[in-house]
């Protein structure tokens, strides 16, 4: 049995917020969670518990939905850490896809221009920081990344060595978590989008 067999990185996407029921680019603006936002936050701290984490090292975004989340989750001793932030969305900030497709047609964050905002190398270095910065507390501590929609997809894709914008393929839901591990020694998805009850999938 390989040594990180039972590693695992966990990954928790915020709760809702009222710009992400708009489904608005939410990025540096620092939006409290709803009402159902901390309910999902809670909620995620049940399923937390049912990982039964190793001694968990915990980091989280800047931002204090992300702090907030982390808070509602249960989870103690969480570091700040600025590379955990949202995609800096730039001038799109607070717009919606339809919205920027109006004058980029078939635009996406993965795969489109994103005007004095990051590209998508930046947020690939970024992750990979993020990643490696954690990868030497495996396997002998679980870790808990609390975070945002696009960056904690970013993080997924480099995790199992995806180019940065096959993010795309992995949808998260506010409040949800995915966790990420090993199998045989590569890199593996172990489950993704977990949320209480099957809700917002």
């Amino acid at each position: 049995m390989s040594a990180l067999d039972d590693a695992r990185v966990v990954l928790l996407r915020h709760g809702e917020t009222d710009w992400s029921t708009q489904r608005r680019h939410t990025g540096r603006t620092d939006l409290p969670l709803t009402e159902r936002g901390e309910e999902q936050a809670a909620a995620a701290g049940r399923l937390l518990a049912t990982l039964e984490l190793r001694n968990p090292l915990v980091r989280t975004s800047p931002r204090l939905r992300a702090l907030r989340t982390a808070e509602l989750a249960g989870l103690t001793g969480a570091v700040v850490d600025d590379d955990l932030a949202e995609w800096d969305y730039g001038a799109y900030e607070g717009l919606t896809t339809p919205q920027i497709r109006e004058s980029v047609p078939g635009w996406t964050i993965w795969t489109g221009p994103v005007p004095e905002g990051e590209t998508g190398e930046q947020v690939r270095e970024r992750a990979d920081r993020v990643l490696a910065a954690v990868a030497p507390a495996l396997p002998e501590r679980d870790i808990v990344l609390v975070g945002h929609g696009h960056f904690s997809r970013a993080l997924i894709a480099r995790w199992v060595e995806f180019d940065i914008r096959e993010g795309r393929r992995f949808a998260m839901a506010t409040g949800a978590l995915t966790v990420l591990g090993y199998e045989h020694d590569a890199r593996a998805i172990r489950a993704h989008n977990l949320v209480p009850n099957g809700a917002s999938l």
